[in-house]
């Protein structure tokens, strides 16, 4: 029996994003974000407050890059959510990671995460559903460990996690449990 639990957010699972900026004296910032993901085969679509730093560097410098963090560096991006560059100016630092400037775009790239798309920013304001950025994916870099012999990502080897906002829990991705375009390919023969 299904149970009516109102209006709720509830999507499963949910991608942990790391947007990370250059503040304006140049300080890497770093914010670990859950509501947004791509919305274009080269677009990606962020729903933060206009309150954060982050949001205030994305005006500024018009760029930012979007990562995927992996599972050994789960306790950096629960941090990077939990602390704010509006009261912690040493905040990436305290991180310990490493960033380098993208060669793109106007923002840094955190060097130990392995999957980094660099964007430049198309469009943000006010929306019904909140403050949006929509940034477009310029370039997209990936560790080579975390390539396959044809050099597509292999998700395995990213070793990603989600996140479950009905819970506030992380999650390892699992195993692969079907092939897109092809297991539900029977259902489309014709039933007698």
């Amino acid at each position: 029996m299904l149970k009516d639990l109102g209006v709720k957010p509830y999507v499963f699972p949910m991608p942990v994003l790391l947007i990370a900026t250059y503040g304006e004296d140049g300080t890497v910032d770093v914010m670990n974000m859950a509501w947004g993901g791509i919305c274009a085969e080269n677009m990606v679509a962020l729903n933060i407050s206009e309150d954060h730093k982050t949001t205030e560097n994305i005006r500024k410098r018009g760029a930012f890059t979007l990562s995927v963090a992996d599972i050994p560096h789960i306790a950096e991006a629960d941090f990077f959510g939990i602390a704010t560059g509006n009261k912690m100016g040493d905040k990436f630092e305290r991180s310990g990671l490493t960033a380098v400037k993208s060669k793109h775009v106007d923002a840094p790239v955190v060097t130990e995460f392995p999957l980094t798309l660099e964007c430049k920013v198309v469009q943000m304001g006010e929306e019904k559903s909140g403050y949006r950025v929509l940034g477009e994916i310029v370039n997209v870099l990936a560790d080579e460990k975390v390539l396959d012999d044809r050099g597509k990502i292999n998700p395995k080897k990213l070793n990603a996690f989600v996140f479950d906002q009905m819970g506030s829990g992380y999650y390892a991705i699992g195993e692969k449990v079907g092939q897109a375009w092809q297991s539900g390919a029977p259902l489309m023969k014709k039933i007698r």
